[in-house]
């Protein structure tokens, strides 16, 4: 078998790699001329034999529907694009409507695995035809990790359901994440826990709150516990967001998920409008005590208000 790949960044060049370690031929192209095996796009559809399956892995929004109608210009009818980005789901049906109205198919496929997808395979949710899906399967098959298909592979449902399901897989992400930093907020604050890393290593087997996640914040805390070299700043990608307004356009409770997201936000202010407004209401009801603003946020002095 023998595929394009539009896209050899950390994730596509992985992929890259992999897919060649399983014996399937892989041309590919990325803006970077030290990344790809061929110039141009054109390249890529003249290297490839018919009918064709070309995988994008570009990042979400316009570098994507651009890539997707680029290709729509140079390949042919029956052949196949898989792409496997993060974009949000909805982009899926204007991408498939682009593609569909050259006789090309379409699949939509969340990703993931990281930078540790080359040793350890990708988790992938695609969503499509079955038809396309089944011709793409060697590929599937040669991403996902080692054991049962259905342990690291589905077919969700139709276009956008794959990107669909990798929204709610990083929502939850978001929230495992965040509970795993709470927990250890709280370690490092009480001054009888003198081990945190053991803590969570401890964690590691035997309990309920063991997972890969948990394994990472025991290498990430190895060797600097207070994690000192990290800065507190946290972006997200957009997943979590639209994980969210999913939330509310479907009347789904989901306090934990949206609790993450907000933490997130208030992890990039160096001193939060909205605490100023409570350290200032507090002191106008209840006469309580505020720190005014000094030369780096939230330093100043302890001001207690003046009473009659």
């Amino acid at each position: 078998m023998h595929i394009g790949l539009v896209g050899l960044g950390k994730m596509g060049g992985n992929m890259r790699e992999r897919l060649r370690r399983a014996g399937i031929e892989v041309t590919g192209f990325d803006m970077n001329p030290d990344l790809r095996d061929v110039d141009s796009l054109e390249a890529l559809a003249a290297a490839l034999p018919a009918p064709r399956i070309v995988w994008i892995m570009v990042p979400h929004g316009r570098p994507t529907t651009d890539t997707v109608a680029a290709l729509a210009e140079r390949l042919s009818p029956g052949d196949l694009v898989i792409e496997g980005g993060n974009s949000r789901f909805t982009d899926d049906t204007v991408n498939a409507a682009t593609l569909a109205a050259r006789g090309i198919d379409y699949l939509d496929c969340g990703v993931s695995g990281g930078v540790w997808g080359l040793e350890n395979g990708y988790g992938l949710m695609v969503g499509g035809d079955a038809a396309a899906v089944e011709r793409a399967m060697p590929v599937f098959d040669a991403l996902r990790p080692e054991g049962p298909r259905e342990e690291g592979f589905v077919h969700a449902g139709a276009v956008g359901a794959g990107h669909y399901a990798k929204m709610v897989h990083n929502g939850i992400e978001y929230g495992l994440m965040q509970a795993y930093a709470e927990g250890y907020e709280l370690l490092a604050a009480k001054d009888i826990v003198t081990d945190v890393h053991g803590c969570f290593q401890a964690w590691t087997r035997g309990t309920v709150v063991r997972s890969w996640l948990l394994d990472l914040l025991v290498k990430a805390l190895d060797g600097d516990q207070d994690l000192a070299a990290i800065k507190g700043y946290v972006n997200d990608s957009g997943e979590g967001r639209w994980t969210v307004e999913e939330a509310i356009a479907n009347a789904v409770p989901m306090p934990v998920i949206s609790a993450a997201l907000f933490a997130r936000f208030a992890s990039r202010q160096e001193d939060s409008p909205a605490m100023k407004a409570v350290a200032a209401l507090r002191n106008q009801f209840g006469g309580h005590a505020i720190t005014t603003a000094g030369p780096t946020s939230g330093a100043g002095e302890v001001r207690h208000p003046q009473h009659p």
